[in-house]
């Protein structure tokens, strides 16, 4: 299901065509997804949606074309000793330039990366400066690790899980994805799509207040 999937479906619900949402997942992810109805809409760009929060687990031994568990293998290597590890971590946090994945949203001349991805014309795409604020690890095994990722907005994590396999001489991609917090929208407040469907919930009215 893709974010796009998820608005059609909540316009039916409340049948309210005018609807945006705040921050793409990718189809295999899970988590919050912001949505925005009717005049809300308007306030999209008043709102906070920094810093944003995800549960990541990356497999090491294997990089795919998509960078995640979705894709095709293209290469493998050998597990990473968890020195590497963690020395990559730290160069992989801060202020930090990412070259966004083969297959994501990106835009080139109107062409989205994906579409051209997968009809085996990949673009060049350019990196981007992102700013990956701290790594909580909770597990390191053999082959993978397990982290709450904090980021700003237009971070990949599975760029992040690409380049750490890169970075310790190994391979990796993402193989979990969960987002559960952007800016002051966390996902225990959130509701579920089937919750939706069978009692829609009340609508959280927006305000934007000027600074004085």
């Amino acid at each position: 299901m893709t974010s796009h999937d998820v608005v059609q479906q909540v316009r039916r619900i409340y049948g309210e065509r005018s609807i945006g949402h705040l921050g793409t997942l990718d189809p295999f992810a899970t988590g919050l997804l912001i949505l925005l109805l009717g005049r809300a809409t308007r306030l999209a760009n008043f709102l906070e949606i920094e810093p944003k929060v995800y549960d990541a687990t990356i497999q090491f031994g294997t990089e795919t074309d998509t960078d995640d568990s979705t894709g095709s293998a293209v290469r493998t290597a050998e597990i990473p000793a968890r020195e590497a590890i963690h020395a990559a971590i730290r160069s992989l946090t801060g202020a930090i330039t990412q070259r966004p994945p083969s297959y994501s949203a990106k835009s080139v001349d109107g062409t989205r990366a994906y579409d051209a991805a997968r009809r085996g014309e990949p673009f060049e795409l350019s990196p981007t400066e992102v700013t990956v604020h701290r790594w909580d690890l909770h597990e390191i095994s053999d082959s993978s690790l397990r982290a709450t990722i904090t980021c700003s907005g237009g971070t990949y994590i599975r760029a992040l899980a690409r380049d750490l396999g890169r970075l310790t001489s190994s391979a990796a991609h993402l193989s979990a994805l969960r987002r559960t917090r952007i800016g002051d929208f966390s996902l225990s407040d959130a509701a579920s799509l089937d919750a939706l469907k069978d009692s829609p919930a009340k609508l959280r009215r927006l305000r934007v207040v000027a600074d004085a």
